[in-house]
């Protein structure tokens, strides 16, 4: 995939299996529809452990979404667990407070980057990009 952010276009690209763990059922659809077409599948998981169910059950999932505060299990526990099954696989933390802090604490608990909502779709595709085209 390459994104050009200055005049924002999308070229053709590899198609991703990408896992949205996000408990907000708006951000999930706005989600899916910004990475749709460079998606072979995407998965939803409504909370971290049904994240860490799913990723048990697919290794092939090839980045993941990840919302910090959520409801069972949050983000940052659930890629702790995640990254016990797949150390490999880009992991992207998303977060609607962005406080001082959350970045780290993101990439402490074993999170490649980090993001914050709303989620800006050029931001988001060319960090998928960095952490898959490589």
């Amino acid at each position: 995939m390459k994104v050009n952010s200055t005049d924002n276009e999308v070229y053709p690209s590899p198609k991703y299996k990408i896992l949205i763990v996000e408990d907000e059922v708006y951000s999930q659809v706005l989600i899916s529809k910004y990475i749709n077409d460079i998606c072979k599948e995407i998965l939803i998981a409504n909370n971290g452990l049904e994240a860490v169910e799913i990723c048990s059950k697919h290794n092939d999932i090839d980045l993941i979404l990840m919302d910090i505060l959520m409801p069972e299990m949050n983000g940052y526990e659930a890629t702790r667990e995640i990254r016990k099954l797949n150390p490999n696989i880009a992991i992207i933390s998303q977060t609607a407070y962005g406080l001082s802090g959350d970045r780290q604490k993101s990439l402490e608990a074993g999170c490649n980057d980090y993001l914050t909502k709303p989620i800006n779709h050029i931001e988001l595709l060319e960090l998928i990009q960095k952490h898959l085209n490589k």
